[in-house]
């Protein structure tokens, strides 16, 4: 965060209200999304299982993942990607 915060030239805290106000979450939120359709895609789109997609997301609990993901998605991983394959592609795509 001080990283970019610098680069753009502002504080941590300035920075991240204007990012809060731009995307309506927070930098760790945004970030946390990101990485949770990431993870979705790879297991749909390369067949991944959710321990490989969730490490190469970046995770690195389990529990975490999985709880986070359902969170996002109302199911947890493997729920979600089965209901996903048996819905038509063009619905998810």
């Amino acid at each position: 965060m001080e990283e970019i915060a610098a680069q753009v030239n502002m504080s941590v805290s300035s920075f991240h209200q204007h990012f809060k106000t731009v995307t309506a979450m927070s930098p760790l939120q945004y970030q946390k999304q990101i990485r949770l359709q990431e993870a979705r895609w790879l297991m749909i789109a390369q067949a991944l299982d959710a321990a490989t997609a969730e490490f190469n997301v970046g995770y690195e609990s389990p529990s975490q993942f999985s709880r986070e993901y359902a969170r996002m998605f109302g199911l947890p991983p493997r729920k979600d990607i089965e209901k996903m394959k048996s819905m038509p592609a063009t619905t998810w795509q």
